[in-house]
Order: C-alpha cells, then sequence, then structure tokens
C-alpha cells in the first residue's frame, strides 16, 4: 500500500490480515519476517494518524475556550 494512499482504515484493515496470516500458524520464517516489518510501519503510521488527530482536537478545545474567555464578560 503506497503511503500517499494509506488511509488510518486501510492499515487498521491490513494489520488484521497480518495478525490472521500469523495466528494460522502457516506463514515460513521469512514470510513472519516480512509480515512483522509491514505491521510494524502499519502500526507507526497509525499512531501518526491518531496522535495527529489528537493534536487537532486539542487545538480545536483550545480555540473553543479562547472564544469562550474573549467573548466573556470582563
Amino acid at each position: 500500500m503506497a503511503a500517499e494512499a494509506m488511509t488510518y482504515e486501510g492499515a487498521v484493515e491490513r494489520l488484521e490480515e497480518i495478525i490472521r496470516r500469523l495466528d494460522s500458524n502457516q506463514a515460513g520464517l521469512r514470510e513472519t519476517l516480512e509480515l512483522c516489518q509491514e505491521g510494524k510501519g502499519l502500526i507507526e503510521f497509525a499512531a501518526g494518524e491518531l496522535d495527529a488527530v489528537g493534536k487537532c482536537l486539542q487545538e480545536l478545545r483550545l480555540d473553543e475556550l479562547i472564544a469562550r474567555l474573549e467573548s466573556s464578560p470582563a
């Protein structure tokens, strides 16, 4: 999955596929290594997306607080 086309939802879906494959105990050593590496990259991507959303939500709350403070009577 190309990084520019990847979405959080797509990353999570692919991680679920990887987990199912690893849980099946049918992957060989090389495939297991490749799946683990891919999974690590997907987890890092998903964590970054969640972090970005969290920061955005925090900024929105701060903006809302500032607006309330500015509009309240002194």
